[in-house]
């Protein structure tokens, strides 16, 4: 069974607040965003494995430690997933990146691929699925059985903010599936909004409405 996280670091819960104001602008708001999916990797990166290999510093010869094993991807989703990466990236810049493009059907409601491209070796490596928002959990659970299809077996999912209706989804469907949350808010709204969460995640990133 797998496990979900939710961060309790005072820094990210910091920021993860800040952001929530209305009064934020994009650029804060991206920068900020950012900020807290470097963290959050921080966290989500605990458990890797490590080896040993011999370097030599300028006073002596030592056994250091550096990673080992499973090679990293990220894997966004379109489009507020793309302001994770870059602070991923800060903590992982080794890794890959993939992306995937959902979009809910009007008169089914159900998540529709509309763009897929993953790096070639994906299957061999450790998945990170970043999303800022799991409210329904309707995209998320698409879009990690589109990268099981694929031959993924080793996925991570983050997120900044999720609803209980969507974490309930997410591990129903994908047990195997380890979440990490910045914070786990109270509800969805009638339009399927976190409350009290902090608006469209896209939008206020990229500064469109």
């Amino acid at each position: 069974m797998a496990n979900t996280i939710i961060m309790d670091h005072p820094l990210i819960r910091h920021k993860i607040d800040y952001i929530r104001r209305k009064d934020v602008g994009a650029k804060d708001f991206r920068t900020i965003v950012g900020e807290i999916a470097s963290l959050m990797c921080y966290e989500a990166t605990r458990d890797l494995p490590l080896r040993d290999v011999e370097i030599e510093t300028p006073i002596c010869k030592m056994t250091a430690k550096e990673l080992s094993g499973k090679k990293l991807a990220i894997v966004p989703i379109l489009r507020a997933g793309l302001g994770m990466v870059d602070g991923m990236l800060n903590m992982i810049p080794a890794a890959k990146v993939g992306h995937i493009g959902l979009y809910r059907d009007p008169q089914t409601l159900e998540p529709v691929e509309y763009y897929c491209k993953l790096p070639p070796d994906c299957e061999e490596r450790q998945v990170f699925v970043v999303d800022p928002m799991l409210a329904t959990g309707g995209s998320s659970c698409a879009a990690l059985k589109m990268l099981k299809d694929k031959g993924v077996k080793n996925i991570r999912f983050m997120c900044i903010l999720a609803a209980p209706v969507g974490v309930k989804k997410m591990t129903e469907e994908h047990p195997d599936v380890d979440l990490y949350i910045g914070a786990l808010d109270e509800k969805l709204n009638d339009h399927a909004y976190i409350v009290p969460g902090l608006g469209d995640a896209g939008d206020r990133i990229f500064g469109t409405k």
